[in-house]
């Protein structure tokens, strides 16, 4: 009798064993333990692969325009046309006068008259070192200013200008007092150019 039992309980406990195996195989085959969906999840985006190029097309619509502003334009010799876009006073006591020069003629242009007469300045050939900024209020001209070899602070038009061409030019000169915010720029036989200086950032 206790043999039958033996043998019976044997048999009760490799069926729990089988039923309790054939249980974990089918959970570790189904739900897998998560971290491939997390990973998956990481993987994939969260906004559309497009939605970039969308920012980007917003970021440029909303730049400012980069035209440059125009404070005075002069025409004068040899159908040159001068443009003054910027006129700054600098923290080191000077101010940089800068635009544009265009060459409408048909012809080349060589900026001869606008080197000065200064026999300093005449070593910079083309250039801009002829200019001057006249303060009428306070009755003083201003010229552009030079380093120690005598070169003047501003542009050389080395090959000078061809028609049809634009070129970018500056030119710095010493600051008026703090009280003088317009003033004439002039060079060569062009047209005097009332322009307002501002204050660097």
């Amino acid at each position: 009798m206790s043999i039958r039992r033996t043998m019976t309980a044997h048999r009760v406990m490799t069926a729990v064993a089988i039923t309790t195996g054939l249980v974990f195989t089918v959970a570790g085959c189904g739900g897998g333990d998560g971290k491939d969906d997390k990973a998956d999840k990481k993987s994939s985006p969260t906004a559309p692969a497009d939605q970039g190029e969308e920012d980007d097309e917003k970021g440029e619509s909303s730049r400012p325009p980069t035209d440059d502003k125009v404070l005075a334009e002069v025409k004068g010799e040899e159908s040159i046309t001068l443009t003054i876009t910027s006129a700054v006073r600098d923290q080191g006591g000077f101010v940089t006068v800068s635009g544009k020069v265009t060459n409408n003629g048909g012809k080349f242009w060589t900026a001869a008259n606008w080197r000065g007469e200064e026999r300093e300045l005449n070593k910079n050939g083309s250039s801009v070192a002829g200019a001057n900024l006249v303060d009428n209020e306070g009755k003083k001209k201003y010229l552009v200013l030079r380093d120690t070899e005598g070169r003047c602070l501003c542009t050389k038009f080395t090959g000078g200008v061809k028609p049809s061409q634009t070129a970018d030019w500056y030119a710095q000169f010493p600051a008026p007092p703090e009280g003088t915010t317009k003033v004439n720029f002039q060079v060569g036989a062009m047209p005097p150019a009332p322009i307002e200086l501002s204050d660097g950032e």
